[in-house]
Order: structure tokens, then C-alpha cells, then sequence
């Protein structure tokens, strides 16, 4: 599952100048607990939190005070964003890693395009047996790793998935086994595949194999 498929689309956001008197009310109001800052172009300069304003607030981040505070001063920079193609799983250990509550989805211009929270994830994860099958078999198995459907047996009960059947390379094996566990919603995948013919594992070229994680 992509960040697409989970994210707000309709995201509301504070300008660098936005007063922070406008940016709680605005929290307050949409029950929510952070806001994207952008400039003109809706280019992702920072996200303004509560913690943010509790930070400014104790005198912990420099910036003015009073009125004349702005989101500007307060928010936190470089922002951590995320882009609308990577896969929910890689949205959820980035929140784990770096503590936040939300994500920023870009564009490759870094435009805003949408926000991901970790509400969103959860109720990502609380899909049906039936729905993280369909993605196993469409996704995973046929898009990803082109393998033959008729070659693979899945089933899935209360998120355990379950992997039988024969497939070509014990790479192929492999890589399933990995993509499967990665889908939202999975517990734990259980697999007594088998494969046709032994062989090296996959050389980081093949797109089938998942690059090294951007620093």
C-alpha cells in the first residue's frame, strides 16, 4: 500500500508569517496537532506543532514573542516529508525513528500534495483478511516481483499470512516473503515455498530489490 493511497489530500497550512495566536486557534479548532508551513509556490519549508509552540513558549527556540511570533520562528526545519509513492510501511518507521506524528507528502518538486498521520496508518493496518490478500496477490506477487499467480498460495486469517506453492529462484522465495511481511496490515508471514532452481540472491540492480534508504 502507497502513501497515496492513505493520505489527506485537502491539507491546511500556516505561511512562514502567520501569527501563532491564527496557528493555535487554527489547531485548536481542526483538532489537530500540527501544521505544514509553506511558502507562495506551497514548497514545504517546515511543520509548526504543538510542541513547537510549547518549545517557543518556554523560551527554548529563538523567534519573537508575543504577537508578533510567527510560525516562521517556531516551526521546525529542514521538514521530515515524505513522497506520495513510498509505501506505508516506510511512512510508519519513519515516525517510529524520528518520533513526529505526521508526514508532509511531496511532490518531486517538493510541492505539498497531501499529509499522512499515524491515525492514518493505524487505520491502514486495520484492514480485512480479504483486502491484504488482494494486495499480496496484486501487488506484491504480479506488479512487484512478476511472478506467475498460478505458481503462489496465499491465504490470510487475522493478519498471518500464509505462503505455499513453487516459485522460480529461491530469490523469488525470499522476496516475497519480505514484500508480504511489509504490507500494512500483516502479523507475521509464515512460508514453505519452494523454488525451482537454486541461485545467487538478487544483485542490487535488479529493480525487484529495494534500494538503500535516502540519508
Amino acid at each position: 500500500m502507497k502513501v497515496r493511497e492513505v493520505m489527506t489530500e485537502e491539507v491546511l497550512t500556516a505561511s512562514p508569517d502567520t501569527p501563532l495566536r491564527q496557528v493555535a486557534e487554527t489547531l485548536a479548532l481542526a483538532r489537530i496537532s500540527g501544521l505544514p508551513v509553506t511558502d507562495t509556490e506551497g514548497h514545504v519549508l517546515g511543520v509548526v506543532s504543538e510542541a513547537d509552540l510549547l518549545a517557543l513558549a518556554a523560551g527554548e527556540r529563538k523567534g519573537h514573542r508575543g504577537t508578533e511570533a510567527t510560525a516562521g520562528a517556531a516551526m521546525s526545519s529542514p521538514a521530515l516529508v515524505i513522497r506520495p509513492e513510498q509505501s506505508v510501511a516506510e511512512a510508519a518507521k519513519l515516525m517510529c525513528e524520528r518520533g513526529v506524528n505526521r508526514l508532509p507528502v511531496v511532490d518531486a518538486d517538493g510541492t505539498l500534495v497531501g499529509i499522512v498521520t499515524r491515525a492514518d496508518i493505524v487505520r491502514a493496518f486495520a484492514r480485512s483478511d480479504q483486502e491484504i490478500e488482494r494486495e499480496l496477490r496484486e501487488e506484491v506477487v504480479v506488479n512487484t516481483l512478476w511472478i506467475d499467480p498460478a505458481d503462489v498460495w496465499i491465504e490470510v486469517r487475522d493478519g498471518v499470512v500464509r505462503l505455499a506453492g513453487e516459485v522460480e529462484t529461491k530469490a523469488d522465495a525470499e522476496l516475497l516473503a519480505y514484500f508480504a511481511s511489509r504490507v500494512p496490515g500483516v502479523v507475521s508471514v509464515e512460508t514453505t515455498l519452494r523454488w525451482r532452481r537454486e541461485k545467487a540472491r538478487l544483485e542490487r540492480s535488479d529493480p525487484r530489490v529495494p534500494a538503500p534508504p535516502r540519508r
